[in-house]
């Protein structure tokens, strides 16, 4: 498979001591060669070494100070020749290096091409590739573990494995098939019946570590919510641990959705203080409560802030009855003030959620709050850095289809069909498999995949 030469800045934009320009194709050691002096030429150095030097334009001026990284394929990333210069790392020095290589013949690479390139020239599959994206935006130790696993390829031998049994089951049936006289049929369904429940078996064990896989990839989407004034901005702050949003003793100061992430005992949160939630006449803070409703009805997550030190008012009656059938924690702040609450009052109203009682201001029982979130998504299921978590939608997506693929092949066997119409659910059920990894998928979909990465990966 050719490719061209293509090259993206590898850093984040902006200023820093370093920035990185990746180039990756054929002609990638040529092209950065035309234009680097050192001590030696790039082209007749060992690969995987380093080089001090310089950038000099076609008038042979020097534009900068560089070491230059030179790996040659099939020993790299992209199993292509790849140059990586390292430069000062200035917005205008970054853009005159780039600019400076990709006069030379170069192209400058589409979001992800790097990384599509690793999938199509074979070093990594498709789950591993998409793996990637996940490392990048791990929130958490947890889910950069789970990226990690994925990208070295856990999740990819596992199914690799599923496929083998699937094969051997597809070779077993060819031979019943073509040489009939030689098979005795119970055998053959007993062979069918076991390894197939072995492949449904071990998809759903897949399957069950989705959910929390899905939330270490995401996040969960939390809303802190309650009356004016009851301490919903300090807690978001508390919580992060620095000043992002205003608290005053003025009811309605928040007025618009203020959103962070924050981890939680390994979990990652993504937190949005919501505007309180009351009657108003003033249309700005209007606008906000109605935000807030919205956010409310789409939460994975709803905290609801209740004041310890006043009576429970209709508003919060309301609140608590809207939030009861959710995944909700009740927590009442401000247990530094007397008590004018009903506790019992608000534990009938709040069911079976979890109660929490706090004071932010005195940072009293943050850790019983924390608790309590990580227990609601992962209390008796936190599993080990063993476990292969699933936490791609699209993978998701595949392996449910294929769990019920499977499944249809168990029934046609034990129903007494015959094997050759079983052997149509064992093959379907391998092509999902296949697809989750990235061996029958089609060129939109994998465009679409690649196009959600930044450039330079």
């Amino acid at each position: 498979m050719d490719f061209d030469t293509i090259a993206a800045v590898a850093t984040p934009l902006g200023e820093g001591g370093i920035a990185i320009i990746r180039v990756s194709g054929p002609s990638a050691i040529e092209s950065v060669d035309k234009i680097f002096k050192g001590r030696q030429r790039l082209s007749t150095v060992d690969t995987h070494t380093i080089h001090y030097g310089h950038l000099v334009d076609e008038n042979g001026d020097v534009l900068e100070e560089v070491m230059t990284t030179v790996m040659k394929a099939p020993r790299t990333f992209t199993r292509e020749d790849v140059v990586e210069v390292n430069c000062h790392g200035g917005i205008v020095s970054v853009k005159r290096v780039l600019d400076l290589i990709l006069e030379q013949g170069v192209r400058m690479a589409e979001p992800g091409e790097f990384t599509k390139r690793a999938f199509l020239n074979g070093r990594i599959d498709l789950s591993q590739a998409e793996a990637v994206i996940d490392l990048i935006r791990a929130k958490t130790d947890r889910a950069m573990k789970v990226a990690v696993n994925q990208v070295q390829g856990k999740l990819s031998n596992l199914i690799g494995k599923l496929r083998h049994q699937l094969i051997e089951l597809m070779a077993h049936i060819e031979v019943t098939i073509d040489y009939p006289e030689h098979d005795v049929d119970d055998v053959t369904r007993n062979l069918l019946s076991e390894k197939s429940r072995w492949v449904q078996d071990e998809i759903a064990k897949m399957l069950r570590t989705a959910k929390q896989g899905k939330i270490l990839r995401e996040g969960i989407s939390t809303v802190i919510v309650g009356r004016p004034n009851v301490g919903k901005s300090s807690l978001l702050n508390s919580l992060l641990q620095e000043v992002k949003a205003i608290v005053t003793d003025i009811p309605g100061t928040t007025r618009d959705i203020i959103e962070e992430y924050v981890n939680i005992r390994g979990v990652p949160l993504r937190l949005v203080d919501t505007a309180g939630i009351r009657d108003t006449e003033d249309i700005v803070e209007r606008i906000g409560v109605e935000r807030s409703r919205e956010m409310l009805s789409k939460a994975d997550l709803v905290l609801l802030v209740l004041n310890f030190g006043e009576e429970l008012t209709d508003e919060d009656r309301k609140l608590l009855a809207v939030v009861r059938p959710m995944n909700a924690i009740v927590i009442v702040n401000k247990t530094d003030l007397p008590q004018q609450i009903d506790l019992d009052e608000v534990r009938g109203l709040a069911g079976d959620l979890p109660l929490v009682t706090i004071s932010v201001k005195e940072e009293k029982g943050i850790e019983r709050l924390e608790e309590a979130i990580a227990s609601l998504f992962f209390a008796g299921s936190v599993q080990s850095d063993d476990l292969t978590y699933v936490s791609n939608a699209r993978h998701i997506q595949l392996l449910n289809e294929a769990h019920k693929t499977i499944g249809e092949a168990i029934e046609a066997v034990e129903s007494g069909l015959p094997v050759d119409m079983v052997a149509f659910d064992i093959r379907r059920t391998w092509e999902l498999l296949g697809e989750v990894i990235g061996d029958a998928v089609s060129d939109d979909l994998i465009d679409q995949i690649f196009s959600q990465f930044c450039l330079g990966k």
